[in-house]
Formats: structure tokens, C-alpha cells, sequence
């Protein structure tokens, strides 16, 4: 097959120049450390390189997700804390204010010191989280949930919402809780049935703490009433919650001290009742739950003055009453800050999983769009030299003829 030196020149022109246009793509990739700079240059690449991005955008949302709810969830941890410690002191005066040697002006000074606390509570009651929104005010986390009317009672203006987070593509996490959930209920276990006397009574006598003697009874979840017929006889009146209806037992001797049975539970009443005279057991869900409510009571009970008989009873029994309210919320919000701390240390968790997996991302989208610097550089280095090769080569053979031989 015969070339004539046009198609050897052109051949020759082609190859140089292609090799020149492969020498200036890997510079330019080596300037700019980019290797993937329009589809054109790897289409299938250039799509992957999409889907990453896209992929990084969403983790790095994820990322600060999951900060904005750590920082959430540590600042109720702390509060919770805080409210606990109130608590706890709150739990010291009316163990104190049980005792008997102390006078109406005694009673009547932790009656001011728990009115003290009782503000402090609500200022917990009213924290907010690094973003400025209130913790315990559900999905009104723009609003104070908690006031004071012009009568003095705290009321509740949130919502019963739990705010949450999207923290990963299947998983909303709580970053919150509402008011009624903290400072109005009780926790479903732990909790104790609250023993009151009726209001009003005239005996002496004054009814203890609930014991639980079998949590599994389903008769716990009935209201008791405790009613005197006389001095030593009483019948207990049973009222099942969800339909209404009332049982009554037969007249019962009655011995101050011992215990009386109430379903799984038992109570014992001290002192000497009359008749008429009444006292109840009250599922914990089914009372007062609200901690400030019970807080006004319990105050309202140490500033009345008492002058001994029925009233050192019934004072006695409003204590009791006060103190069993008080360790259920106590046990409300240890319960409430324990599910808060599983919750961190979930989130905690999950900013591993998202760290790492936003790190492989980010490699795999720099292994399709970042140059190789040393197999670029090698690359450049080898196609430099054909190019100087075939130049030189060109050189040559272009000034071969006919005539240089014939002479």
C-alpha cells in the first residue's frame, strides 16, 4: 500500500495534535486538582458524582440535625437535674414539717420557704434550649408555658406535642417533652396510690402511706373509700373506673394499726375515727398530678393553724397525702430524665454512624472528581515525551527524499 507524504504529513499532524489535547486535559486536571469537571469528560462518573453529592448534602443536614438535638436533649438532662434537686429539698421540709414539736410560726416559715421553691420550680418549668424555645411547652415552643393567674395558680398554656428531629433517612427523634408530661403525670411504674382523709372528719384518726403487696392485682387500679360506721366498725367502698360501678364490704372490725386490704395494696389508720368519718385510696392517674397544684395545697395545709384533736389528724393525714403526691412526681421526673439520657445517647450513636459515613462519601467523591495527583503527574510526564518523540521523529523523516540518495 503506497502513502503519499501529504497522507504521512497528515498522519503524522493528527497524532501530535491529539497527544498535545491529551497533554493540555491533564494539565488543566493537574492545576486545578479537578479530574471530573463536565459529564462530558466521564458521564457515568459524572452521574455517581451526583448522587454523592446529593448523598453529602443530605448527611451534612443529618449532622446538624443531630447537633441541634443533642444540644436540646443535654439542656433538659440538665434541667430535669434541677428539678429533681428542688424536689428533693422540697422533700426534706415536709419531712420536717411532720414533726411534731413544731408550732403554726415553725409550719409557717417552710410554708414561705416552699413558696420560694415553688417559683424556682417554675423557672425550671420554663427553661429554653440553646435555639431560644422552651422545653416543656410542646409544639409551643415559641411561648411561655407557664404563668401565674391573678389568683396565684400556675397554669399551663403549652400543648401536650412532643417536638422531634429527622436525625437520619428512618428516624425522628424526641427532642422534648410538654409540661403535662413532666410537671402533670405520673409515670406508669414506681408510682404509689395516694391515701387522703376526708375533709371535715372529727376522730383523730390518720391513714398512713399505701403499701403494695402484689403490683400484678388488677383491682390496684380501683378507688377505695375507707368510711366509719362507729368507732370500731367500717365498711370499704370499691369503685371500678371504667365502668362506675361501686362494690361495698361487709362491716369490718376495726383496730388501729393494722392493715387494711384494699386489692393488692393494704393501709393501715392510726388514732381513734368517729363515725362518720372517711378516708380514700386513689389510683395515682386518677388524683391530683400537677406538682404545682400539689405544692399550693401543701402550703395552704402548713399555714393552717393547728390547735390539736381532729386538726392535728387532719393535718397529719393532709401530709401524708402531700408527701405521696411529691415522691410520685419525684419518681416522674427521674423516669422522664432516664428515657431524655437513653435519647442523647442515641442521638451520640448515630452522630458516629453519620461521621463516618459522610468521611466514605466524601472519599468516594474525591476518587471520581479530584485529580490523582501522582498518576496524572506520571501520565503528563509519559505523554510529554511522545510528544517530544513523534516531533522529533517528524523532523527527521520529513527531510528524507530521493535526491539525497541519488547524490
Amino acid at each position: 500500500m503506497r502513502i503519499s507524504s501529504t497522507q504521512y504529513f497528515n498522519m503524522n499532524v493528527a497524532t501530535m495534535s491529539d497527544q498535545q489535547a491529551q497533554l493540555s486535559q491533564l494539565y488543566a486536571e493537574i492545576s486545578s486538582g479537578v479530574s471530573l469537571s463536565t459529564p462530558s469528560d466521564n458521564p457515568l462518573g459524572a452521574a455517581q458524582a451526583v448522587q454523592l453529592s446529593s448523598t453529602a448534602t443530605t448527611l451534612s443536614q443529618y449532622t446538624t440535625n443531630q447537633g441541634t438535638a443533642l444540644a436540646s436533649l443535654q439542656q433538659e438532662d440538665t434541667t430535669l437535674g434541677s428539678v429533681n434537686t428542688v424536689l428533693q429539698t422540697i422533700h426534706t421540709l415536709v419531712l420536717r414539717a411532720g414533726d411534731g414539736s413544731l408550732n403554726d410560726g415553725d409550719r409557717g416559715s417552710i410554708a414561705t420557704q416552699l413558696q420560694s421553691l415553688r417559683s424556682q420550680l417554675m423557672t425550671l418549668a420554663n427553661s429554653t434550649d440553646p435555639q431560644g424555645n422552651y422545653l416543656f411547652a410542646g409544639f409551643q415552643s415559641s411561648a411561655q408555658p407557664y404563668t401565674t393567674n391573678s389568683a396565684g395558680v400556675v397554669t399551663y398554656s403549652g400543648d401536650t406535642g412532643t417536638p422531634g428531629v429527622q436525625v437520619t433517612d428512618s428516624h425522628v427523634v424526641q427532642t422534648g417533652d410538654n409540661g403535662i408530661a413532666i410537671f402533670g403525670s405520673v409515670a406508669p411504674i414506681g408510682t404509689s396510690a395516694v391515701p387522703a382523709a376526708t375533709t371535715g372528719n372529727t376522730g383523730t384518726g390518720v391513714i398512713s402511706q399505701v403499701s403494695l403487696t402484689n403490683p400484678t392485682n388488677p383491682t390496684n387500679a380501683d378507688k377505695y373509700s375507707i368510711n366509719f360506721s362507729s368507732a370500731t366498725t367500717y365498711t370499704v367502698s370499691q369503685t371500678d373506673p371504667a365502668t362506675g360501678a361501686v362494690t361495698t364490704s361487709a362491716p369490718q372490725a376495726f383496730t388501729a394499726g393494722s392493715a387494711i386490704t384494699l386489692g393488692g395494696q393494704s393501709v393501715s389508720i392510726t388514732g381513734a375515727p368517729n363515725a362518720g368519718d372517711s378516708f380514700s385510696v386513689t389510683p395515682a392517674t386518677q388524683g391530683s398530678m400537677d406538682v404545682f397544684a400539689n405544692l399550693s395545697q401543701l402550703i395552704t395545709t402548713l399555714q393552717t393553724p393547728v390547735s390539736g384533736g381532729a386538726s392535728t389528724a387532719s393535718f397529719q393525714s393532709a401530709l401524708t397525702t402531700s408527701m405521696t403526691q411529691l415522691e410520685n412526681t419525684m419518681n416522674n421526673v427521674v423516669t422522664a430524665q432516664a428515657a431524655v439520657g437513653g435519647r442523647e445517647q442515641e442521638v451520640q450513636a448515630l452522630q458516629t454512624v453519620t461521621q463516618t459515613n459522610t468521611l466514605q462519601t466524601s472519599s468516594n467523591l474525591a476518587d471520581l472528581t479530584q485529580t490523582d495527583m501522582v498518576k496524572t503527574i506520571g501520565k503528563y510526564t509519559m505523554t510529554q515525551a511522545a510528544l517530544q518523540a513523534a516531533q522529533q521523529a517528524f523532523a527527521k523523516i520529513q527531510n528524507i527524499s530521493l535526491f539525497q540518495y541519488l547524490s
